[in-house]
């Protein structure tokens, strides 16, 4: 570990309110400066009479600096001061950016600009297969999905950009060595592996209530829209979408049905000015930078006609499952699969049960 990591290290667990800890960092660059300066200094900085006359040394958390050194050791793991290159750019900007972030997996992550999906912990399938099927269409072409572990829609999302082996980060509300939702330690473990893990709080940090609502600042902060997918009105992904607008970045919101209480959450966001998504389309005329970034491999250019396959299959005018079984020669559960995802990428739509190819595909 280098010497410049043992001092954000040190810094990190210093007993001081972050506020005070990033107008330090405001005047000095370097965590090293911080903790060498003379009291008289540190009082100038932050106008304030410095507690009991002590030095900044003297405040640190010590047995919490062995702790994080040994958690830092494994050579996926990295501990990552506000100053340092490595910091996600986007998340810089916002108007409260942890001090130290706390990363496990593959660190360049954080220098892509992804797009947040989030949504109800107990969707209903759809709901659930529509933020996987985005997640998988959008990390499949090179665009990282960032979320936050939580079951449901946040867990659909992270294996749908597995699933596409693209990348993924979840933002974690415990420290990195506590997995919650215990379920989730298996999708855990394939995040460390194929993405990134990040959290603000260090190894031994258990979950509490209220880090749940001040961690979502950071899934917006560090993309440039957020996504809702099923939510109620009281819901923590309401949270995340309203940090993302504060933030300035964009806000989308999937519509549903009238009578169901998961709508409620998008129904207000859209009123509220959020963009609806009614396919991929409408998030890439916000944001075009979710484009296509991907060369197509001889796996996906399979998929394409396969897709193209199944689009021929289906008419202007509504066409059953089974019709388009028997016009393909797919198997029906192919068949179903591939549609989810074509009604999401805006090539067809679906009604009463059938399914019609939209005018312009």
């Amino acid at each position: 570990m280098s010497e410049r990591s043992e001092k954000w290290i040190e810094f990190a667990r210093l007993e001081l309110p972050q506020s005070v800890k990033r107008k330090l960092l405001s005047h000095f660059s370097e965590p090293a400066e911080i903790l060498a300066a003379k009291t008289s200094t540190l009082e100038s900085i932050t106008e304030s009479r410095w507690p009991h006359g002590k030095s900044l040394r003297q405040l640190v958390d010590w047995n919490g600096v062995q702790i994080d050194r040994l958690w830092a050791s494994r050579p996926t793991r990295r501990i990552i001061g506000l100053s340092d290159g490595a910091y996600p750019p986007l998340l810089r900007e916002i108007q409260d950016p942890p001090v130290v972030l706390y990363a496990q997996g593959d660190c360049s992550l954080m220098l892509s600009r992804g797009l947040a999906i989030v949504g109800s912990r107990n969707p209903t399938p759809i709901g659930r297969e529509t933020a996987m099927n985005i997640a998988k269409v959008l990390a499949g072409e090179g665009h990282v999905i960032v979320s936050g572990l939580a079951a449901g829609i946040d867990a659909a999302a992270h294996m749908g950009a597995l699933e596409s082996h693209g990348s993924t980060i979840a933002v974690c509300a415990s420290g990195l060595d506590i997995v919650y939702p215990r379920q989730h330690l298996g999708l855990a473990r394939r995040i460390a592996k194929a993405g990134l893990l990040l959290s603000e709080y260090p190894p031994g940090t258990g979950v509490r209530r209220h880090h749940f609502p001040y961690r979502n600042r950071l899934i917006s902060g560090m993309t440039l829209g957020t996504l809702v997918v099923e939510a109620t009105r009281k819901s923590g992904s309401l949270i995340t979408a309203r940090h993302a607008a504060d933030q300035g970045r964009e806000v989308f919101a999937v519509p549903g049905s009238v009578y169901s209480p998961l709508s409620k959450g998008p129904h207000q966001l859209i009123k509220e000015g959020a963009s609806l998504v009614a396919s991929i389309a409408d998030i890439q005329e916000e944001l075009p930078v979710f484009g296509s970034l991907s060369v197509p491999t001889p796996t996906q250019r399979t998929t394409d006609r396969g897709r193209d396959t199944l689009l021929d299959a289906i008419d202007y005018i509504p066409t059953s499952v089974d019709q388009i079984v028997v016009r393909s020669g797919l198997t029906a559960a192919k068949v179903c699969s591939m549609l989810i995802g074509m009604e999401i990428a805006g090539k067809i739509r679906h009604c009463d049960g059938r399914y019609l190819r939209n005018l312009d595909s």
